[in-house]
This record gives structure tokens, C-alpha cells and sequence, in this order.
């Protein structure tokens, strides 16, 4: 006899929010809505929810054994920044790697690639670590000048 399958969905705004289950990261939130869902144990489950521009959000969701189990959770905006900035561009071959900026998770690559899709950062040197979905990790420092885009590039 098969254990009955269980699902978590997402319904966040904003939809790009990271989500975090159990400290492992599942991609953006958006992913996980309406199309699509994770399977995930039953029981009790730490969510955290991170999006750069937003307050952070954590909790518990208690997954039911053969459900899908919704999380529903709108972040609270935060100022805007003030400029200089310089940005971060990011290839890889995996969309949704995750982007981390000195330990803190800043959205995932495919936000960060495109012909205006920029990280935009105070100048400075930082740490930057991408994982993709898979758990393959780079990790680098960079140097963020202003009006300099910085463009790190794991396809090649």
C-alpha cells in the first residue's frame, strides 16, 4: 500500500519571493501557485519567505497526510534604497538558482539576466554564492563599482 501524497502551494505577493522549506530552497513562489504545487511530508514544516525588497517572513504550515496545503502570505514592503548603485548580471543554465548576496538571498538568477534585468547594489565588495535547484554551488567575490555592471557567467 502507497502513503498518500501531500503538496504545499504558494499564493504570495509578490509572486517572485523566495521560498524556503525547512532551510532548503524550492525556487520562487510564483513557481509553486496555481500550476504548480511540491511534494512535501505531512506534518509541521518551517516556511521562510525572502524577497530583497521586502520584510522577511517565517512560520509553520502543517502539512495534512494526502492534501495540498496552501500558503498564503503578502510581505510588507520596504523603503526604496537611494543611489549610487552599481549591478549584478547572472547567466546560468538553471533560472531558478538561488542568488545570494553576503549570506542573504536576493531573488534567483533569471531575474538577474536580461537585456535591462540587473541586481542593483551600493558600490562595494561582496561575497556572492548561487545554488542551484539541483545544489550545485559557485561562489565568488565581487567588486560593485557605480554605473559598472558586473556579470558573472556559469555557462561557460
Amino acid at each position: 500500500m502507497f502513503a498518500q501524497q501531500s503538496y504545499l502551494k504558494t499564493k504570495v505577493n509578490p509572486g517572485r519571493a523566495g521560498v524556503f522549506l525547512d532551510g532548503k530552497y524550492l525556487g520562487p513562489a510564483g513557481n509553486l501557485g496555481f500550476a504548480r504545487k511540491y511534494a512535501v511530508e505531512p506534518g509541521e514544516h518551517e516556511v521562510r519567505l525572502v524577497e530583497p525588497r521586502y520584510e522577511e517572513w517565517s512560520g509553520k504550515v502543517t502539512v495534512t497526510a494526502g492534501k495540498t496545503t496552501t500558503l498564503s502570505q503578502t510581505l510588507k514592503k520596504l523603503p526604496v534604497p537611494q543611489p549610487p548603485f552599481g549591478s549584478l548580471r547572472t547567466v546560468d543554465s538553471e533560472k531558478f538558482s538561488a542568488v545570494y548576496i553576503n549570506g542573504k538571498y536576493m531573488g534567483h538568477a533569471d531575474e538577474f539576466n536580461g537585456g535591462t534585468q540587473r541586481l542593483l547594489l551600493p558600490p562595494g565588495d561582496y561575497d556572492l554564492k548561487i545554488v542551484s535547484t539541483s545544489g550545485k554551488t559557485h561562489e565568488q567575490k565581487i567588486k560593485i563599482e557605480a554605473n559598472q555592471t558586473v556579470t558573472v557567467d556559469l555557462t561557460r
